[in-house]
């Protein structure tokens, strides 16, 4: 069974930098894509940046020159650094696997961005 948690989030001011973990297991880690999503109050859950085995990166526009994401196989770890934060950068971050999007979820990590 694919277990995902994740950490990192709380309360920063506009301009301010969090860095997300994300610990999976269950998975063939290694082997597979792994996103960093996240979801708004009253909005849907949307993929913001993914990271594949061979280290292929892909941001969403909204992110891109902000957020960095990273992975460490050795740790089952996948990383986001999120720096220039904006009060819409507020959502709850979830990991996955793009393989496992339709299985099981973290109970994410909660970001706000607020003065």
């Amino acid at each position: 069974q694919v277990q995902l948690v994740e950490s990192g989030g709380g309360l920063v001011q506009p301009g301010g930098s969090l860095r997300l973990s994300c610990v999976a297991s269950g998975i063939f880690f290694s082997l597979n894509t792994m996103g960093w999503y996240r979801q708004a109050p009253g909005r849907q859950r949307e993929l913001v940046a993914r990271i594949s085995s061979d280290g292929i990166i892909n941001y969403v526009d909204s992110v891109r020159g902000r957020f960095t994401i990273s992975r460490d196989n050795a740790k089952n770890t996948v990383y986001l650094q999120m720096n220039s934060l904006k009060p819409e950068d507020t959502a709850v971050y979830y990991c996955n696997a793009l393989s496992n999007v339709f299985g099981s979820w973290g109970q994410g990590t909660h970001v706000t961005v607020s003065s």
